[in-house]
């Protein structure tokens, strides 16, 4: 089966609207330069089905591959003999597979030949608000705090507006990592994420402010009915006014606009919700931290299925996996 070009593999998705924004041709030029190289597979058989896989070099010309949130459409089973011939042509040590999909449906069970994984690139639990209903009745949903958050903002001034300075973006999201200690992308990710998916109506940088002095930034996409809040920064000042509430409201504003019907909030810890609400008071290390922030905008908690791992040098996958454990430091995946 020939690899699919960019173009090609867009013709595809075309038939699947709803595809997640990281299965995109766009996301796989992306991450091409940034260490990555992408192949695009299309199965043939009656049922559409495809992938985007990433690999990533390692030394002795080994690699990974990884399929972030794919593969796209039906009949699976009809895809996995291409990509494991892909997968040793490129001397892959495993496949990991994070498919878009929750735990609760009926294809969350890995297919035969794979492992379920404890090792995830992007993180498995969530929120995602649904942007259903009238603007009032989504305000009604969330938190009583935060609802109060979201008007004390704009009672105290804070006006949010479209963004196109990235360097703002980057300044702000370095002061936010340096303060919160999480690791982010250098000023040339962010340029080339906004270049891709802005000119396509796909994303939104969106800037809080308040008498002219910049608070807050994000960068939301979109894609078919979803919606997904991805990047975020804040500055040291002005923090009273709550701008990170009103310019979350904003992005959700901007997604129903775009069509969306869920808006994902990207990331909080991996434990049961009964954990979560237990002991968000008491923490504030890793993704803790914004548990409490998201738990107010009336979203519901899930956890993704995945992540499958399918090992094709068990020796070597054992090291890796060692390896990864030791050094892994993740909180946001993509």
């Amino acid at each position: 089966m020939p690899e699919l070009s960019a173009s090609a593999w867009e013709e595809f998705l075309a038939a699947f609207p709803d595809a997640h924004i990281l299965q995109t041709a766009n996301w796989g030029e992306l991450k091409a330069s940034f260490g990555w190289s992408v192949s695009r597979l299309r199965a043939l058989s009656p049922q559409a089905c495809g992938a985007q896989l990433l690999f990533r070099r390692l030394p002795l010309g080994f690699t990974i591959a990884y399929i972030p949130k794919g593969p796209v459409g039906q009949d699976w089973d009809s895809l996995w003999p291409e990509v494991d011939a892909l997968c040793r042509r490129r001397r892959a040590i495993f496949l990991k597979v994070e498919p878009d999909c929750w735990d609760f449906e009926p294809q969350a069970s890995p297919p035969p030949g794979f492992r379920l994984s404890q090792q995830a690139i992007q993180p498995p639990r969530t929120m995602v608000v649904s942007l259903l209903g009238k603007e009032l009745e989504l305000l009604e949903r969330m938190k009583q705090k935060t609802r109060y958050n979201i008007r004390l903002a704009l009672k105290k001034g804070v006006v949010v507006s479209p963004l196109n300075d990235i360097n703002l973006f980057c300044k702000l999201m370095q002061a936010t990592g340096e303060r919160d200690r999480f690791g982010v992308h250098s000023p040339s990710y962010y340029e080339m994420v906004y270049n891709l998916f802005y000119p396509r109506g796909e994303c939104q940088m969106l800037l809080a402010e308040y008498n002219g002095d910049p608070l807050a930034a994000l960068m939301v996409f979109a894609r078919g009915r979803r919606a997904w809040y991805f990047y975020g920064a804040s500055s040291d000042v002005h923090r009273d006014r709550m701008p990170t509430y009103l310019l979350q409201w904003s992005a959700m504003r901007w997604a129903r606009d775009q069509g969306c019907s869920e808006y994902d909030l990207w990331g909080v810890p991996d434990v049961d919700e009964q954990a979560l609400e237990a002991n968000f008071t008491t923490r504030s290390d890793g993704l803790w931290g914004v548990y409490r922030f998201k738990r107010g905008f009336g979203g519901e908690l899930r956890r993704a299925a995945g992540p499958w791992d399918r090992v094709y040098l068990p020796r070597m996958y054992r090291i890796y996996s060692m390896l990864f454990e030791r050094t892994s430091n993740r909180e946001t995946g993509h």
